[in-house]
């Protein structure tokens, strides 16, 4: 019998939900838009609105599975942060209807599956880290750089977690000190002047629509971000994936890398590389499920803090 999980990733553009093996093949995948102001038609609470939509897709998955022969046996999911620890609790930042949403207890009693929540971000570099392009390497941070932009870290082969679950917010370190009021209440974050979103605001036009101009800027934003976590916690490596980051292609990398260069002065930190991610659009969904394989095999240190990859 061939063991399964249920992938789910949740972002403020769109929501997938997938079948995902132990070596990391996705072998089924469905997605809808997200709706992220969530107001339904007719009324409602948009919060539930968006949840009934998510909790149709699963079942839609959920019920072809491939053959007789296999079972789902787990589910992970990735979500846009902030989060309670496990997830218990998302807040999404980019859907603005979900506030303390219970999460996790609404996937494990609609699917019967024990379940494991992680930010997006962070489940993406365990997914790069299990079998794309971080693959073998045991210090890197991963990105994402889309609607919203988040980030996970891994040193030492375990994946960061922070007091609360959400270290690796790379999307809030302060790139512009004068910079754009971000939806986390600070300035000159990230995420208020290089995710997709705050492209489309300071541009008025789809960040796919950007201008060269634009391109060289928001590579050189996520560079100097990179840059400054580089020098931070001596690591060598930044692994980046999302629409945005994927779609601007070679000329976003390629600014990014020429900013990283310029920050990372240090012996220990020059050389560092940024490079796009090895799983492509499978990767939030690839991320997820290794969310759910890595916690069935999780090994805790003494003091349970941390995920241990290999």
């Amino acid at each position: 019998m061939s063991e399964l999980a249920l992938a789910v990733d949740i972002g403020g553009t769109k929501t997938a939900v997938g079948l995902v093996d132990r070596s990391g093949r996705l072998i089924r995948r469905s997605q809808i838009s997200t709706i992220a102001d969530g107001v339904p038609q007719g009324g409602g609470d948009p919060a539930e609105a968006l949840w009934a939509r998510i909790g149709d897709l699963i079942r839609a998955v959920v019920a072809k599975v491939p053959s007789d022969a296999d079972e789902i046996v787990v589910c992970g999911v990735g979500c846009g942060g902030p989060m309670s620890p496990g997830g218990d609790v998302v807040s999404p930042l980019n859907i603005p209807a979900w506030r303390s949403f219970p999460l996790r207890a609404r996937i494990e009693e609609l699917s019967g599956l024990r379940t494991f929540v992680e930010n997006d971000a962070k489940a993406l570099a365990l997914g790069e880290g299990a079998s794309g392009a971080a693959r073998g390497v045991n210090h890197y941070l991963a990105m994402v750089v889309s609607t919203g932009i988040g980030g996970g870290i891994v040193l030492d082969g375990r994946l960061l977690e922070g007091r609360l679950g959400n270290a690796g917010h790379i999307g809030h370190v302060v790139v512009e000190p004068q910079g754009r009021r971000c939806a986390c209440g600070g300035q000159g974050c990230l995420e208020a002047e290089a995710s997709g979103t705050a492209i489309a605001e300071i541009t008025g036009r789809e960040a796919k629509l950007a201008s060269p101009d634009v391109v060289a800027r928001t590579g050189t934003l996520v560079g100097r971000a990179i840059g400054s976590v580089a020098n931070l916690l001596d690591l060598h490596l930044a692994v980046i994936a999302g629409s945005v980051a994927l779609g601007f292609g070679a000329p976003f990398f390629e600014a990014a890398q020429r900013e990283i260069d310029q920050r990372c002065g240090l012996d220990f930190s020059r050389g560092t590389r940024v490079i796009a991610g090895g799983l492509g659009d499978e990767g939030p969904l690839i991320g997820a499920a290794q969310v759910a394989w890595s916690a069935q095999d999780r090994r805790a240190d003494d003091d349970g803090d941390t995920l241990v990859l290999i």
